[in-house]
């Protein structure tokens, strides 16, 4: 060290130093301010990314809040068209239940009706056959009694007898 500040040298250092304060300008000028400004473009431009992503992130969860907001909407429009089914269901089977009753007393009045027809066509049928019957029997008997000449009489005399009570 001493053997630098004997050869110490006045000229010599204000060219090194004016040497060192021009290369601190150039680098200032042509190095730093580049380095600075495009460090501070890339700060700008990530504190831009970093808005754009919080930006994403608010518009991400709005959409999500829409869409469960649909969703929910969905489901309540589900809902009511599941229960506007099941009363329409509920309904028809309400009404078929009435009309098949309906059918049901007509069919059975038609059958009662007709059973009564035919209940009235097979009285009378019985009716005509009894008569008939009754006739030949009667026919039969009167032919008997009237075969014989005494039994007539007897037939006449007991006729007599029974118009004259009455």
């Amino acid at each position: 060290m001493e053997k630098l500040v004997n050869d110490f040298s006045f000229g010599l250092f204000f060219w090194q130093s004016l040497i060192f304060i021009a290369l601190i300008i150039l680098l200032r000028i042509y190095a730093w301010k580049p380095i600075l400004t495009a460090l501070s473009s890339r700060e700008e431009g990530i504190k831009d990314a970093l808005s754009s992503a919080e930006s994403a992130r608010k518009e991400m969860q709005n959409l999500k809040a829409d869409n469960e907001k649909l969703l929910q909407e969905t489901r309540n429009e589900r809902e009511s068209m599941i229960k506007e089914a099941r009363e329409i269901r509920k309904k028809m089977m309400a009404e078929a239940e009435e009309d098949t009753k309906e059918r049901t007393s007509e069919m059975i009045a038609q059958a009662q009706d007709a059973i009564a027809a035919e209940k009235r066509a097979a009285i009378a049928e019985l009716k005509n056959q009894v008569a008939e019957l009754s006739l030949e029997i009667a026919e039969k008997v009167v032919r008997a009694e009237l075969s014989d000449k005494n039994k007539q009489m007897q037939l006449v005399d007991k006729m007599l007898q029974n118009a004259t009570l009455n």
